[in-house]
């Protein structure tokens, strides 16, 4: 799959598009992904994915601080590039850009600079300024440059429509189960490894304090049954989110995994973490070796899972 940063002098054969975020690159999406595949077989051409970067409420709203990603934009990458994708484009969003009317973004960049034959939409999606560019806007706009328009209707299992905001919250309670069912994957998060207090060392469950990109979605504090990916290795493990309040209870969240069988220094190495099962809350202990008895208990749960 080729990346871009820019529309200008991109040579694509018989571009079939699709616009949005696409955050998560879960089964709804993955519907639309489907259809873009499809249809760009059927006339010769090549499937673009479309995608604005920053986020536009990062642009437009910088002060805000709780908007948080499923994937980062190179995770995104190789989940569409898996699905079939041959190139994504992912274009600076800009302040200037937000007053672009979706007609306006249909001419001069779809039409003008890509020359796409189709535009393929999801069955609420809006986009141009103010998200005014509804399906039967964009028909009337589409139908000037003899692009084709086609919506994909929603993605249900089990009654559910399944969205980028339904497995975020699944993922703030700690429903990792159900989120990685609509993902179609395992939810992970990846960040180097930082030096921690070592009071996990000292009572027999030694920890890799992970320090993750701000903007990626942490779920629910917690213990969770967890799979370790150390370069090529892959290992299993628990994993705490949460303030540790029997040790120093402080507000900012840790993230913490024990490695099972694992010995060796890990530290400023970058560690994956894909989310299996939530095993308990977080709660604080009376004593340290209430803290250490109860690890026991979360790892053998753990084992058993595996």
């Amino acid at each position: 799959m080729k990346i871009y940063h820019s529309t200008k002098d991109l040579k694509i054969n018989n571009p079939v598009l699709t616009v949005g975020t696409f955050d998560g690159v879960h089964l709804g999406h993955r519907k639309i992904l489907k259809t873009l595949v499809e249809h760009a077989k059927a006339i010769n051409g090549e499937a673009v994915v479309f995608t604005l970067y920053p986020h536009p409420r990062k642009v437009l709203f910088p002060e805000t601080n709780n908007l948080f990603f499923l994937n980062t934009i190179e995770d995104k990458a190789k989940l569409l590039e898996e699905i079939g994708i041959k190139h994504f484009v992912v274009y600076p969003f800009t302040k200037d850009f937000a007053s672009f009317s979706s007609c306006y973004f249909i001419e001069k960049i779809l039409y003008n600079q890509l020359n796409i034959k189709q535009l393929i939409v999801g069955y609420d999606h809006h986009f141009g300024k103010d998200k005014q560019g509804d399906f039967e806007i964009l028909k009337k706009c589409t139908s000037k440059f003899n692009i084709e328009i086609f919506k994909v209707n929603a993605f249900e299992q089990d009654g559910v429509t399944i969205s980028s905001t339904k497995i975020r919250n699944e993922l703030l309670y700690g429903n990792v189960e159900l989120a990685n069912k609509y993902l179609n994957y395992k939810y992970s998060i990846q960040g180097k490894i930082i030096s921690g207090n070592k009071i996990g060392r000292k009572i027999g469950f030694p920890t890799a304090n992970i320090e993750v990109d701000k903007s990626k979605l942490v779920p629910a504090n917690g213990v969770y049954a967890v799979e370790v990916f150390i370069s090529d290795f892959q290992y299993k493990g628990m994993l705490n989110i949460g303030t540790r309040p029997t040790i120093d209870n402080n507000s900012e969240k840790n993230i913490e995994v024990h490695i099972f069988d694992f010995q060796g220094n890990v530290y400023g190495c970058v560690l994956k973490i894909n989310f299996l099962k939530f095993i308990r809350n977080e709660k604080k202990f009376n004593n340290i070796e209430d803290l250490r008895l109860q690890l026991i208990e979360d790892k053998r749960v753990v084992e058993d899972i595996f």
